[in-house]
């Protein structure tokens, strides 16, 4: 197919009239995807993988470099809108039905997978003290699995202690995956475009479709505009907003923080992780915190696809975006009264809304057909 016919299909490409703005972080994530890939391949060229000389290479990139500093923050504050915009982009698909494209759905969560990992290698790079503490937290977990968890955790670690190899091993894994996820983003779309887009109103859209330019091409442009504006602006008025002061400290194993925790990004999985006293069962909590995602598409009951005419799910779906934030606000204090308690309490109503949600489903079918 030549280019122009290319061209053409992708204009005329038939999409749902009713297509709101929520439909357009799709696009912005694969724009956060090109953006961490260029700003990320230029930071490899000057990054040393060594954990004496890790440290200052991210020093000399910020300080001696030439726009090295806009690079590293570029990074940086690229993958925090990179979650918000997929933590959005979720949201949206549990409200209105999304995934009840099951494939489309599926492949959606392993990339959250593949990108949550590949974010928490990146974080260690630079061998500043939250990064190293965080992955000694993070990886240390791998030794409750019965039987096999210390041999994984020396495997990952390529020691008995987080070391040169360590660090070696999650450059290349932060490398390397990235790529795996454009593959998959890939196979993401195309499912995407065999499958249809749902819409706010849960109908069938193929009973009235537009074409995708001008209509549509137009809000990805100004939303795309609208968040390039917005991290020019973090980083002109506040590069290190999203940065922890303990990591401006080069790593130093003898001296742990008084608070470990992750990125942002990663607390709403932490505070949950956090609020179970055993060990094993912190682990199981923490991983299927982002695994129970695959749950919505099996235990739909509904007659409706949407939330939008179905006020007691909607009920129960702000109560978890609260409960998501509390979980996050938790994960930043002492595990003590009475944020321990209010983390473990807000864990139980996470889970609970893939519980209830298939129940208020029936309840509703019978009070709509009553």
């Amino acid at each position: 197919m030549s280019n122009q016919h290319m061209l053409l299909a992708f204009n005329l490409l038939p999409v749902g009239s009713n297509i709101s703005t929520w439909w357009n972080f799709g696009s912005m994530l694969l724009s956060c995807m090109m953006l961490q890939i260029m700003t990320g391949f230029f930071l490899a060229i000057h990054y040393t993988a060594n954990i004496n000389l890790a440290f200052s290479s991210i020093m000399h990139i910020t300080r001696d470099v030439p726009y090295g500093w806009i690079m590293q923050n570029m990074h940086a504050i690229g993958a925090s809108m990179f979650f918000i915009c997929i933590y959005t982009h979720i949201a949206r698909g549990l409200y209105y039905g999304s995934y009840l494209n099951k494939e489309v759905w599926l492949s959606g969560t392993i990339l959250l997978v593949i990108l949550m990992a590949t974010a928490f290698f990146g974080y260690v790079l630079p061998w500043g003290q939250m990064s190293f503490w965080a992955a000694t937290v993070i990886t240390n977990l791998l030794t409750a699995i019965p039987y096999l968890g210390t041999t994984l955790t020396t495997w990952l670690w390529g020691g008995f202690s987080i070391n040169d190899p360590t660090l070696t091993r999650f450059f290349a894994m932060h490398f390397i995956l990235p790529f795996i996820m454009m593959s998959l983003s890939s196979i993401h779309i195309i499912l995407l475009h065999n499958e249809g887009s749902s819409n706010p109103l849960g109908t069938n859209s193929d009973t009235d479709k537009i074409p995708f330019h001008p209509y549509h091409s137009y809000k990805d442009t100004f939303m795309l505009t609208s968040m390039i504006t917005l991290l020019f602006i973090i980083l002109s008025l506040a590069p290190n907003a999203f940065n922890d002061p303990e990591n401006f400290s080069k790593a130093n194993p003898l001296i742990t923080p008084q608070h470990i925790k992750p990125e942002w990004y990663f607390l709403f999985a932490y505070g949950i992780l956090r609020s179970v006293p055993n060990k094993l069962g912190g682990t199981m909590a923490l991983v299927l915190s982002v695994v129970i995602l695959i749950i919505p598409p099996l235990t739909h009951t509904s007659y409706m696809r949407s939330m939008i005419f179905r006020p007691m799910t909607q009920s129960s779906f702000w109560t978890l975006i609260a409960v998501f934030i509390t979980i996050t606000w938790t994960a930043t204090k002492p595990v003590e009264p009475p944020f321990s308690i209010i983390s473990q309490m807000a864990s139980i109503l996470y889970f609970s809304f893939f519980i209830i949600n298939p129940l208020l489903g029936w309840t509703e079918n019978k009070i709509t057909t009553c």
